[in-house]
């Protein structure tokens, strides 16, 4: 017997994050609840934006993209959010430090810091970010819903467990 029902997608949460941002800090217990009930029934998607105030962001975006190259995305933005204020004061040698206690490349990192290689996806997530009107982080668009939590998370969790159970109840 042949089943000919289309396998479709997991619905996308897009996370619009900077790892130098403690709001997104904040949002990582959100984030792990999310994953914890929906698995990958729900594909939770990081976008970078990096803000200006924030002067190691963008080469933390990079890295974060040498650490999805190297298998080891999520675990490496909780670990960086974690440490916000390290970042802060150490810079990219925090950056690269952090994928070696992970166990990651960390001479990889240090060359994807220096050539720029992940530059062109931190770029065209900003610029996106931009276009869609996310002006801070934590942002979240699930459904074509952006929900901001730069300024209060309050409820963002639920709303967002709300549209995608809908979302779930629909391909079923």
């Amino acid at each position: 017997m042949n089943d000919s029902s289309p396998v479709r997608p997991a619905p996308v949460l897009d996370v619009w994050c900077e790892l130098q941002c403690s709001d997104c800090r904040s949002a990582l217990d959100d984030l792990r609840a999310l994953r914890a009930r929906y698995g990958d029934r729900l594909e939770l998607r990081l976008r970078h934006f990096p803000l200006e105030k924030h002067k190691h962001a963008f080469a933390a975006a990079q890295a974060a993209e040498e650490a999805m190259a190297q298998g080891q995305g999520w675990p490496y933005v909780e670990a960086v959010l974690a440490r916000v204020d390290e970042l802060d004061r150490a810079g990219e040698p925090f950056l690269v430090e952090v994928a070696r206690e992970l166990g990651l490349d960390a001479e990889e990192f240090d060359t994807a810091l220096i050539d720029g290689r992940h530059i062109l996806i931190v770029d065209a997530d900003q610029a996106e970010g931009k276009a869609i009107g996310v002006t801070g982080t934590p942002t979240y668009v699930i459904d074509g819903r952006r929900l901001d939590g730069g300024k209060s998370q309050e409820g963002l969790r639920e709303r967002i467990e709300e549209i995608a159970d809908r979302l779930l109840a629909e391909q079923e």
